[in-house]
């Protein structure tokens, strides 16, 4: 009996003694286990939290011009005859990129008034020597004073239409100059708004703009924008694979107004009355150079942590 006691008093010892040793490795392994578990998901939640994705679309960065047509004498415009260029081309300043209908019109009146005033040129030279022949005469005494005076005023008369004449040659020279639309920038034709035949209305005839730089239109929503900065790196991708690799660009600006998205996704469960506010993102210049033809294409642009 008494041995059984010393025993059990002794297995009951031995449990007191060894049970915070267990409890403690257990406890240690809970806790490594649960700092495990969780630094991936801290880690998870920084990365989501710091990291914005957006939408967006390239577009040449500052020139944009519309290109409109001239008017006629009566207040209309005249018709496109010949279109020069295509969408997409590149072009310089001054390059001619439309040809209007009124053309051979005032190109047939300069011919006209040119001739006119080469057959005035004329006259006046034969006047000028008639001129001085009778003024000998008159000097001598055989023709009458009065006479000659005639021929001086019809003189003074003929100079005076030759300044008539070359006014108007101007003036034709001017409409004709504005039957050609020239560019007036270097850069890249954006949209043509008008055919050969039609008439141009409001909206002009093209649209250009200056590629030289480029920029990305990002619409970021409201939600995200506290995480951009001005000056912040920003990678950009195609969304539908216009290009290849990446683009690498800055946001230059932060729109101040909140509006509604137009840049769609490809994705139909997008939220297109989503609130988002725009943000210009400056391309360096190796990628300006790499996606210069490809205005309003879209992009997903990840702004950098």
């Amino acid at each position: 009996m008494l041995t059984m006691f010393k025993y059990l008093s002794f297995k009951f010892l031995f449990s007191i003694s060894i049970t915070p040793f267990y409890l403690l490795l257990i406890s240690g392994c809970d806790n490594k286990d649960l700092e495990v578990n969780q630094t991936p998901k801290n880690n998870e939640f920084v990365n989501r939290i710091e990291g914005v994705a957006a939408l967006g679309k390239l577009n040449p960065l500052g020139e944009v011009r519309k290109l409109a047509a001239p008017t006629s004498g009566k207040g209309g415009t005249p018709r496109l005859s010949k279109l020069l260029i295509e969408e997409g081309d590149v072009i310089t300043k001054d390059q001619i990129l439309a040809v209007f209908d009124n053309r051979p019109k005032l190109e047939a009146n300069l011919k006209s008034e040119q001739a006119s005033l080469n057959i005035l040129m004329s006259e006046i030279r034969i006047k000028k020597r008639e001129i001085n022949r009778y003024q000998k005469l008159v000097d001598k005494g055989a023709v009458a004073l009065i006479v000659l005076e005639k021929m001086k005023d019809d003189l003074l008369i003929s100079e005076s239409r030759i300044l008539m004449l070359k006014s108007s040659i101007d003036g034709i020279n001017v409409d004709l100059d504005q039957t050609q639309l020239k560019s007036p920038i270097d850069g890249i034709v954006l949209q043509i708004l008008v055919r050969e035949g039609e008439r141009p209305n409001s909206t002009g005839v093209m649209n250009v703009g200056a590629n030289q730089l480029m920029e990305a239109l990002i619409e970021v929503y409201e939600s995200d924008i506290d995480r951009v900065r001005m000056g912040q790196a920003v990678d950009l991708i195609s969304e539908n694979g216009g290009f290849n690799g990446s683009l690498i660009g800055q946001v230059s600006l932060i729109s101040p107004q909140v509006r509604q998205r137009r840049v769609l996704s490809t994705d139909p469960t997008g939220d297109a009355d989503s609130r988002v506010i725009e943000v210009r993102v400056k391309l360096d210049n190796a990628s300006a150079k790499k996606v210069s033809h490809l205005t309003g294409m879209k992009v997903i642009a990840r702004f950098q942590p």
